[in-house]
């Protein structure tokens, strides 16, 4: 098809396509990039596939690197056994003092410790009436200090404290610790998170501990953890979160270096320095959580065995330990893509397992976005001007592989490279594309359907608009030129018939005589051009391909003669007068389409091979023969009888042409015109040699034989006069037809 046919046929479908491409770029740029406040149901559905994407990997790590980390659980056997929590900081300076026996490296609280525990002493002393024993139980006061106690167990070791950041300004509990953030700009003008206030450990305890980080989390909107938030400002300050401040320990670090980049007059977070490691975040120091796996992927130990001694001491040898709470009664649990009980803690050594293994980080390059929309824009094109041209099987076929590769793709840059590569705006526009570009493509084959149905019904036998209705891209509706046969038949003497009938009666003999017509033309594979008054015009091998058309179309005429013939009983019953009809039949090239005006057009054929095939028709009455072919149909044609009529050369051609009378089929013809037709053949012969006194010899036995056939008494009366004359030597023949 051409550009401009191509234009035509799919317009709506290209311009669909492109119209998905723009709206999904315009989704992804508008809600699904880093920092965008709308876009919910998009974000949610984006989170959706990062939680599947992330669920589906898991397995395909295998040379993860693995920190040794080991969670402390304060869980249902522990309260069980030692009461609810919170417990004494008594308590909780022996399981400190057990884990640092055990050699533990750094151990962090996923707990709050924000309010004083009440000194039993105190209690005795405010009950108490007797000075002496007062002053006597002050002296020993600190002994039963829990609190001293515990930050003499901190101040011994490399300890981090919880706490926690509120957007209600009127909470400040507790004191927060000296920042140990640094960065090339202000700090203050950078955009982390912002909390107006806090609850924060004891001072005592927040001295004692070298480390202190917020537990917060940061759930996106659906209420999945996917994200960890790694530092917090308040009051213009920086604080870490717990794991990042474990991290700085852990790697001997003094201080975190925040980097950052200049974005118009404000600045966004590139990244932290933590040692000689830069763990990249994205513009507002978020991190995704690495997870290992699903709850419980770190070892747990319970903190009664600990206190029992009841744990391998080797195991925690150079370890990180995280203690916290897996109880359900205790409100850590959250919702995470790898599970929706999933414990708190346990997100707090994710994490820091990516953080001194920043390689473990799932990353989103400021590039990802820009590389989104041109992997929109090429699947994109690719889509629009391919599924147009598919069956349903192709479109099924065409998606099934392009959501297939681009998952693919994705699962191997997150598995292989931790590359969060956005999914949700390009599966939306493949779907998009072949939903609507489908969707369009099966109307737009209805309407080709309809289309081809109004046009050809009346006209084309129902087995081919059955085949065309079934693969509509078979039939060019342009025009062609192509290699086809046409029949002319018409009414002899049909204007003087019409004179003897009214309209009435007319209209009851043209539908007794054309609806059987058609039907002989449909049953041999031919096509109805058209009616004009009495003629009927039809042709072979268009719109569809008919091997053989030349032996269709005059075994269809001699089967019309056949009709003509009985329907002469049906006529007279109903007073009609008796019909003869004269049939032209030609093969050659013709141009065929759908052609005509604005106003209205037909599927038709035009050509000189047309109008042959028209001016045999017209000369069947001058020879007195029913049927006239020409010499292309004739030498197509097996098993078929043929009698030699004339060479003519018809009204405006001067090229002679070769005609032609089917007189049936071979198989069944009988002896006496088997002989009759030897013996035409014999005068035709002895005609074209010049040999006029045999040729008229034979001629006049068959005239004698056959008075009724005008054809013989035409050859006799020519050889009488072509005799007498001197002819041309290159005389073939021919006769010239000075009428249509």
């Amino acid at each position: 098809m051409s550009v401009r046919a191509n234009w035509s046929h799919y317009k709506y479908q290209w311009l669909s396509g492109l119209l998905i491409i723009i709206l999904s770029i315009f989704i992804h740029l508008s809600f699904l990039v880093p920092g965008s406040k709308q876009g919910d149901f998009f974000k949610r559905l984006e989170g959706l596939a990062y939680d599947l994407r992330l669920q589906a990997t898991l397995t395909m790590h295998p040379k993860r690197a693995f920190l040794p980390i080991i969670i402390v659980d304060i869980d249902e056997k522990s309260i069980k056994k030692l009461g609810r929590f919170p417990w004494s900081r008594t308590v909780v300076s022996q399981l400190h003092n057990k884990l640092l026996d055990a050699g533990v490296s750094v151990i962090a609280y996923d707990i709050l410790f924000s309010e004083p525990e009440i000194n039993p002493v105190d209690r005795v002393v405010e009950k108490s009436k007797n000075k002496a024993l007062n002053n006597s139980l002050s002296m020993i006061r600190d002994n039963y200090d829990a609190d001293k106690t515990f930050s003499t167990a901190l101040s011994d070791s490399d300890s981090v404290i919880g706490l926690l950041f509120e957007h209600n300004k009127t909470l400040q509990v507790g004191s927060l610790p000296e920042p140990v953030f640094l960065g090339d700009t202000s700090l203050e003008d950078l955009p982390a998170p912002e909390f107006s206030g806090y609850v924060a450990g004891l001072e005592i305890l927040q001295q004692s501990a070298l480390g202190n980080g917020f537990i917060n989390s940061a759930p996106d909107e659906d209420g999945f953890v996917r994200y960890a938030m790694l530092l917090a400002k308040h009051n213009g300050q920086l604080y870490p979160s717990l794991s990042l401040e474990v991290a700085r320990l852990y790697t001997l670090s003094d201080n975190i270096t925040v980097e950052s980049t200049a974005f118009g007059d404000d600045f966004t977070i590139t990244g932290l320095k933590l040692g000689i490691e830069t763990i990249p975040t994205d513009d507002y120091g978020r991190v995704a959580i690495p997870f290992r796996g699903p709850a419980f992927s770190f070892p747990y130990v319970s903190a009664t065995d600990v206190l029992d001694n009841k744990f391998d001491a080797t195991l925690f040898e150079q370890s990180i330990v995280f203690i916290g709470t897996s109880a359900v009664g205790h409100a850590d649990l959250r919702t995470t893509p790898v599970g929706v009980q999933y414990p708190g803690v346990e997100i707090h050594a994710n994490l820091l397992e990516g953080l001194i293994f920043p390689e473990l980080l799932p990353s989103r390059p400021d590039w990802i976005d820009g590389s989104v929309v041109l992997v929109l824009l090429i699947a994109g094109l690719i889509g629009a001007f391919v599924l147009p041209t598919l069956e349903l099987i192709g479109i099924v076929l065409y998606f099934c592989v392009s959501i297939f590769l681009f998952l693919a793709l994705s699962i191997f840059a997150w598995s292989q490279h931790y590359l969060d590569f956005p999914q949700v705006s390009i599966l939306a526009m493949l779907i998009l594309q072949v939903v609507v570009l489908g969707s369009l493509s099966f109307l737009n084959e209805h309407k080709q359907k309809i289309q081809i149905k109004s046009i050809f019904d009346q006209y084309v036998p129902p087995a081919h608009i059955q085949s065309m209705l079934d693969n509509p891209k078979s039939l060019s509706m342009s025009g062609e030129k192509k290699y086809m046969t046409v029949l002319f038949a018409d009414i002899r003497n049909f204007t003087a018939i019409s004179e003897q009938l009214n309209a009435s009666e007319l209209k009851v003999l043209l539908n007794l005589y054309f609806t059987p017509i058609t039907q002989i033309i449909f049953e041999h594979e031919g096509t109805i051009d058209k009616y004009v008054g009495d003629m009927v015009m039809a042709f072979w091998n268009a719109p569809l391909k008919v091997n053989e058309h030349e032996q269709f179309a005059v075994l269809c005429a001699l089967k019309m003669q056949r009709q003509v013939q009985a329907l002469e009983t049906e006529f007279a019953k109903q007073n009609l007068p008796k019909l003869e009809i004269g049939i032209g039949i030609n093969s050659g090239d013709m141009n065929v389409g759908d052609m005509g005006s604005v106003y209205r057009r037909a599927y038709t054929v035009i050509g000189d091979a047309v109008n042959l095939g028209s001016r045999l028709e017209g000369i069947t009455k001058y020879y007195g023969v029913k049927i006239l072919v020409s010499e292309s149909v004739y030498v197509n044609c097996k098993g078929i009888t043929f009698r030699p009529i004339d060479m003519v050369k018809v009204k405006g051609k001067e090229t002679s042409v070769s005609i032609y009378e089917p007189i049936g089929l071979t198989a069944c013809l009988t002896s006496e015109e088997i002989n009759k037709i030897n013996l035409h053949k014999k005068a035709w012969s002895s005609y074209l040699n010049q040999n006029w006194d045999e040729s008229l010899q034979v001629f006049t036995t068959l005239m004698n034989n056959h008075p009724k056939e005008k054809l013989y008494s035409i050859f006799c009366e020519r050889i009488k006069n072509l005799s007498t004359i001197e002819l041309n030597k290159d005389w073939d023949g021919s006769y010239k037809h000075v009428t249509k």
